[in-house]
């Protein structure tokens, strides 16, 4: 199939625009007239057919051509957001996915949605039609769509996942911001260090070596670092990538991640931050679908997913089995040990008193604000410390090279 752009009028004789994937620009006339649609021009695009192409849910996007064209999810928020108050306006959902064609940036996500809308028109339900299309919208979208559906609440589950996803995309931010200056002032110190090291370290120390003198150990091994660095540059730099490059590949893999999933929650203060934001996002997505109406078991299923740590994944698995065997979640997640107990108190007693969903979003929303006070706490104590350690690292280079000058001036005298 190709992808065209299309013009014409409504049934109400307005002009109405749009892209649509089809096989031929005559089936394209024939199924827009059937939604009520004159067609006055049909143009093949490019663009459209490379957008659908990545769109397209068969599990073959191109991965590295879509990635400065992919949908991000506050643009699938957006989607949502507007999608449900077009609903809850009473517009029928087919209309109201050909109103936000025309608003949607993203060549990409048009080209989704556009395939959807397509779909939803010959009679395939909405979160069939969202299925086909797993790298826009995720299985807990599709689950909490396809509830929507079945219980007639479509409206309310859109604006619910609306929330959910900006609460994701904020927690995200959060996380991304705390993170960007440190992260920039450890690769502009190892610049200067670098620097140091290959430009001006050289043409100092080489007075030293002339003269002959005996140096202390710490002015050794400056010169010792420096000729290394500056010398074999070349083969430093390709296995220092390829040993982060084997890191990566190791924390991804079956027999690595849940490794390094167990180790990163072990650390002192990363540890407890990662777990935090685990939990937060496990409540969150929990307690979202169970209001949507999605079934426990499957909202548990799915929200496994979301935790990101294969330790903390393994622990609500073994939790989903011991449930349908009559357990309670709070039990379950407490005999575990890696879930904070205040956050197994706190679903015990909302599902003693029948307000489960009410309870984790308390706890998502608890643990999301505590998040941002840590990070910005993190945050604050990182960046004077990473001054503390590029200040001691450019005094030992200084007094490295001043202490040999210290040690001539006072044989002279």
């Amino acid at each position: 199939m190709a992808g065209f752009s299309w013009s014409g009028l409504d049934a109400r004789g307005h002009t109405a625009k749009g892209t649509r994937e089809s096989d031929s620009p005559k089936s394209l006339r024939a199924a827009l007239r059937r939604e009520g649609v004159v067609v006055t021009d049909v143009t093949e695009s490019r663009s459209v057919t490379k957008a659908l192409g990545a769109g397209r849910g068969l599990g073959r996007e191109v991965k590295l051509g879509a990635f400065f064209d992919r949908v991000k999810k506050g643009e699938i928020a957006g989607f949502t957001r507007q999608l449900a108050t077009l609903l809850r306006a009473g517009l029928p959902l087919t209309e109201a996915l050909g109103a936000l064609l025309d608003q949607l940036g993203n060549p990409r996500l048009t080209a989704i949605i556009s395939d959807v809308r397509t779909r939803v028109n010959e009679g395939s339900a909405f979160a069939d039609a969202l299925a086909k299309h797993p790298r826009a919208f995720e299985e807990v979208f599709v689950s909490m769509v396809r509830a929507g559906e079945a219980a007639g609440n479509l409206d309310e589950v859109l604006a619910r996942l609306a929330d959910f996803l900006e609460a994701q995309v904020q927690l995200r931010a959060k996380v991304s911001g705390a993170l960007v200056y440190p992260i920039l002032m450890v690769i502009v110190s190892a610049l200067i260090m670098g620097l140091l090291m290959v430009a001006v370290v050289p043409r100092i120390t080489a007075i030293y070596e002339d003269a002959g003198q005996d140096l202390p150990w710490n002015t050794r091994l400056l010169i010792f670092a420096s000729s290394l660095i500056g010398g074999w540059w070349w083969l430093l730099l390709p296995l220092t990538v390829a040993a982060v490059w084997s890191m990566v590949a190791w924390t991804g893999s079956k027999k690595g991640r849940p490794v390094w999933d167990r180790f990163k929650l072990r650390l002192p203060v990363v540890g407890p931050l990662a777990r935090q934001i685990a939990v937060a996002r496990f409540t969150r997505t929990l307690g979202t679908m169970l209001k949507s109406g999605v079934p426990l078991l499957r909202s548990l299923d799915i929200s496994k997913e979301i935790l990101g740590n294969e330790l903390l994944r393994k622990v609500v698995a073994e939790a989903r089995d011991k449930i349908q065997q009559g357990e309670s979640i709070a039990a379950t997640l407490k005999r575990s040990g890696e879930f904070p107990s205040l956050v197994t108190h706190m679903i015990g007693v909302g599902e003693r008193a029948g307000q489960l969903e009410q309870m984790l979003g308390n706890v998502a929303g608890a643990y999301e604000l505590e998040v941002e006070m840590k990070l910005a706490r993190l945050t604050t104590l990182l960046e004077p410390l990473i001054i503390v350690v590029m200040g001691g690292a450019v005094t030992f280079v200084v007094f490295s090279i001043l202490m040999p000058i210290l040690q001539m001036t006072e044989f002279a005298q």
